[in-house]
């Protein structure tokens, strides 16, 4: 299995709080189908999919929800200012699902943008790479649009996603991370 990581660039500077106006857009017509509700210890994260950007990579987020193949993985790699990357049942950042990876489904800036909220699929540096590994960044990142897939938005629960425990050294690898408790399509939880 390949190494499935986002880039080692520079961290990026103090996080940014803008970005309500397009987490109000996701969430507009959003049915429980495509949403998901992801626990972990600092509260309920809720993710609007975005089917319109990446139907595959939404379907693969979905299949992998419903298997509970996220319950109990660890945010391995988080870096301050920049992303919580996890999906990886290794937590090494190498582990992924036994389906096969799945064809980038890129963006283009004009569509859709890496900002605060947004959650993207990891891969290797082959654009075809994606497979479970995903991660949701902390502030803007333009140096990702159109290089990374985009499947969604978190529209609530934000302050949990600050709280996750950060990485060592320039990589972000966290020593005890944090861990997704439960990862759930909102149809499939009694409303």
């Amino acid at each position: 299995m390949h190494r499935r990581s986002l880039l080692t660039l520079p961290v990026l500077g103090a996080l940014m709080t803008e970005n309500d106006a397009a987490a109000a857009q996701a969430s507009a017509g959003q049915d429980r189908e495509n949403l998901i509700l992801m626990e972990i210890a600092h509260g309920m994260v809720t993710i609007a999919l975005r089917p319109d950007l990446a139907p595959r990579h939404v379907e693969r987020i979905k299949v992998l929800s419903r298997r509970g193949f996220y319950d109990g993985t660890p945010f391995h790699r988080v870096i301050e200012g920049f992303m919580a990357q996890g999906g990886d049942p290794t937590g090494t950042g190498m582990g992924g699902s036994d389906l096969p990876d799945l064809p980038a489904e890129f963006s283009p800036p004009s569509r859709a943008r890496f900002l605060r909220g947004t959650c993207g699929m990891a891969r290797t540096q082959n654009p075809n790479s994606a497979n479970s590994q995903f991660f949701i960044m902390f502030a803007p990142a333009p140096f990702l649009d159109g290089q990374y897939t985009i499947w969604g938005q978190v529209i609530a629960g934000m302050e949990a996603v600050d709280r996750i425990a950060r990485g060592q050294g320039p990589n972000g690898i966290v020593r005890n991370p944090d861990r997704i408790l439960r990862m759930r399509v909102a149809a499939d939880v009694p409303a």
